[in-house]
């Protein structure tokens, strides 16, 4: 194990930030120790404010685009509506499953009511069934159902990418869960 000499000096980058610091350390033989430690605690604190925490909004929005528009390993829901006829949506099996219609609604409710509730909204009076957010729709609806699904995606995209850490922090959770049911529900 080798020893540095006592005389020996440091080699730091010559950033102006850390010439004070470069300073502690080279010449720190000469100084009370305490007094050392001290301003090198010091100099670290206050380097450490100019350092922004990461922030993980980009995977989270990640995982909202996966589950609607790009395809990552498995078929995100935009990809799997695209071209479909009111017809082809509203039909069901015999086994009593619901329709692609009736999930793209669902979904469409769930996605809007999770945009509502950043929002802060009051839901206090409002009583949700979650059978109820099964729909079929007429060609000039399932248009616009498609078009509306689109909007909400854009809106959550939006909020995530303009979300602060704080808010990100509350969110993530249901952000990812919600991709998770975007996911689940495109099969």
């Amino acid at each position: 194990m080798n020893i540095p000499d006592k005389n020996q000096t440091f080699p730091l980058p010559n950033d102006d930030r850390l010439c004070f610091l470069k300073n502690i350390v080279n010449n720190s033989q000469t100084m009370n120790p305490f007094l050392s430690l001290f301003l090198l605690l010091i100099m670290c604190l206050s380097c450490s404010e100019n350092v922004k925490a990461p922030t993980h909004a980009p995977l989270v929005a990640d995982q909202l685009r996966y589950s609607y528009t790009d395809e990552n390993w498995f078929v995100p829901v935009r990809m799997a509506i695209n071209g479909l006829t009111p017809e082809q949506v509203n039909w069901t099996d015999s086994s009593g499953n619901h329709s692609i219609g009736e999930l793209v609604s669902h979904l469409l409710f769930w996605n809007d009511m999770q945009i509502r509730a950043f929002k802060e909204e009051d839901f206090t009076d409002l009583d949700i069934d979650n059978d109820t957010t099964f729909t079929a729709f007429s060609e000039g609806e399932w248009e616009e159902v498609v078009s509306r699904l689109d909007q909400v995606q854009e809106e959550l995209l939006t909020m995530v990418e303009g979300a602060s850490a704080q808010q990100l922090s509350q969110w993530d959770e249901d952000l990812l869960s919600l991709a998770s049911h975007n996911a689940y529900h495109a099969g």
